[in-house]
This record gives C-alpha cells, structure tokens and sequence, in this order.
C-alpha cells in the first residue's frame, strides 16, 4: 500500500492558503489607504503651519493662490519649498481663500479608510 496524499487532502491544503492570503491581502491593503490618509492629514497640517507663518510675517494676510511661490518681500526664502500634493493621485489638495486673505480652508475628499471621505483644516487666526 503506496502512502500518498489524495486529491481532496491537497484541495483542503491549498484552500486553507488561499484564505490566508487573501486575509493577508486585505490586511496590507487596510494598512496601505490608512498609511495615505496619515499623510495626506500630516500635509494639510504642515501647510497650514507655513500658511500662519505666511500669514504673521506678511502683513496678516493670507497668499489667494498656492500655485504660485509662497513668499513675501519679508522672507523671501518662502515658508513651504513645495507645495504637497495627494499621495496617491498627485493632485494638489483644495484651497480656498476666504474674505479678501482674512482665512482660508484647506481640504482634501480622498480619505479612503474613513467616512466621510473629506477632511478639512482652516486658519487658527
């Protein structure tokens, strides 16, 4: 008598490591959109932080536009040397004046592991 697997131990065998790495596929795929939503909030908040530099250095006013240089004759070095965008579709994230440089809103709606999907901060001023 041949000692041997049969056909349905080997099924049951390659089952039992599918379930494991589609559970192992869900898992880094979790970890990946929560890793991106920490970025994309980490960015938001770094610009907001060069956004009220901007704003107590140049005449307490907010810039209208991000697409152009932030600075001012004051420090003209500028506050932030790139302007972060969305980590994964490369798309600059919403900024919105308010008033004439009295605030602004800063936003992005592609959070993936929460809901809702957007995610705003504004001026501390």
């Amino acid at each position: 008598m041949k000692k041997a697997f049969t056909l349905l131990e080997m099924l049951i065998v390659l089952g039992i490591i599918a379930v494991i790495l589609a559970a192992l596929t869900i898992s880094f795929s979790t970890t990946q959109k929560k890793t991106r939503d920490a970025r994309r909030k980490s960015d938001l908040k770094s610009m907001q932080n060069a956004l009220e530099q901007y704003y107590s250095t140049c005449g307490y006013v907010y810039p209208t536009d991000l697409s152009a240089p932030m600075d001012c004759t004051a420090r003209p070095e500028g506050f932030i040397t790139q302007v972060p965008v969305d980590p994964k579709t490369a798309t600059p994230y919403i900024y919105s004046p308010t008033g004439s440089g009295g605030g602004f809103s800063l936003c992005t709606n592609s959070l993936e592991s929460e809901s809702p999907t957007g995610f705003c901060i504004s001026n501390q001023q």
